[in-house]
């Protein structure tokens, strides 16, 4: 396993007079672009912003370079900007969501005014099998883009980040998902940037856990006795039994949520702070198990666990990002070779490689916690 794809833009700057700045996307970013010297605006992306308000200052300048992704702005500034060397993206119509968006989704972003059910339900009617329209597959890939982007940014003051994966109908009342919640809780107060699938079962446990980190240990049980009134995902009050755990206890640590609008029957968790949410399920399925740096911990699950398993062993493998790191297997009658032997399997694939001392069969959330932190990645 190893960094994101998009690995040089961790090496970002954020202020717009650096001259190593490729991005600006708030108005007060883009306000010192208009004192520069002429072609110093070269290499500068300017994204999402609204730029009627600086129509004048704009028209007395060139442009040479620039690239303007989803700016509103009036016709004679679209021209100007054009001729004098710019290229401009013009803003999307008529989708519920914005491919140009500049950061990451907000806790209670998508769910707000139902944002995750329109986006799902408007992609969903050319169903996965068929071509997109080309404007909406454009849309699309601008928009996962964009996500990759916001993705490295947040990325880049966490160095521990271990991801959980794990089947998404694992009920709320199974010991399991106790038992995740409690390795999550444990590796967030360690200082580890817990990241998940962001959908329900063993992925809201790690998120579950990892923002109950700041509280008592006896506020987990209190969680899952709340949970409790709405133990699978369809159920009704499912989401409202999560957002009343939130209410109880408004102050969390911080975790990350990766999921996609392929499983669009699947509602993003409400526990973690951050959500990087694709269309391309192949794109974040990859780079979710790439910013793993630190390890994976794979709960029981299906068939979309195991495509989890063997991915992050290519990577290992391969060394495809350059780091390699442990890959824990939580629950040892699940995993047991009369099963889903996939550690055996991999063990006899990794024969001599490296990450084969990587892979073991755990039950403790502390013996995981501990195996992660005495085999730091190579």
């Amino acid at each position: 396993m190893g960094i994101f794809m998009n690995e040089p833009f961790r090496d970002r700057a954020r202020s717009p007079l650096d001259t190593h700045v490729s991005e600006v996307g708030r108005p007060e970013e883009f306000t010192p672009l208009l004192v520069l010297d002429s072609g110093s605006r070269a290499g500068i992306v300017v994204q999402g912003i609204d730029l009627h308000d600086f129509a004048g200052e704009i028209l007395g300048l060139e442009w040479q370079g620039t690239t303007f992704l989803g700016c509103p702005m009036p016709d004679e500034v679209e021209l100007h900007v054009i001729r004098t060397g710019a290229t401009v993206f013009p803003p999307f119509t008529g989708l519920p969501y914005d491919p140009y968006r500049s950061g990451l989704y907000a806790p209670g972003e998508l769910a707000h005014e139902d944002l995750d059910s329109r986006i799902y339900e408007h992609q969903a009617q050319w169903h996965n099998a068929e071509p997109l329209p080309i404007l909406e597959a454009l849309a699309q890939r601008i928009h996962d883009d964009a996500i990759d982007d916001a993705l490295n940014e947040y990325l880049e003051p966490h160095e521990k980040v271990v991801a959980i994966m794990g089947g998404h109908g694992l009920r709320r009342d199974d010991v399991v998902y106790r038992t995740v919640a409690s390795l999550a809780r444990t590796l967030t107060r360690r200082g580890h940037l817990v990241v998940t699938g962001g959908g329900p079962g063993a992925m809201e446990a790690g998120n579950l856990g990892a923002w109950l980190a700041p509280q008592a240990d006896d506020a987990l049980e209190v969680a899952l006795s709340i949970l409790a009134g709405a133990v699978g995902f369809d159920d009704s009050g499912y989401v409202a039994a999560g957002e009343a755990v939130v209410a109880r206890y408004p102050s969390g640590s911080e975790s990350l949520a990766i999921p996609t609008w392929f499983y669009g029957h699947e509602p993003t968790n409400v526990f973690s702070t951050a959500v990087a949410k694709y269309f391309s399920n192949s794109i974040r399925e990859d780079g979710l198990l790439a910013i793993a740096t630190h390890g994976v911990v794979y709960a029981p699950g299906a068939a979309g666990t195991l495509q989890e398993v063997f991915m992050d062993a290519t990577q290992n493998h391969y060394a495809t990002f350059g780091v390699i790191s442990p890959m824990v297997f939580l629950d040892s009658a699940y995993w047991s070779d009369d099963r889903l032997s996939a550690p055996r399997l991999l063990r006899q694939l990794a024969g001599s490689r490296p990450y084969a001392d990587l892979i073991t069969v755990l039950d403790d959330p502390d013996q995981v916690v501990d195996f992660i932190e005495t085999h730091p990645p190579r």
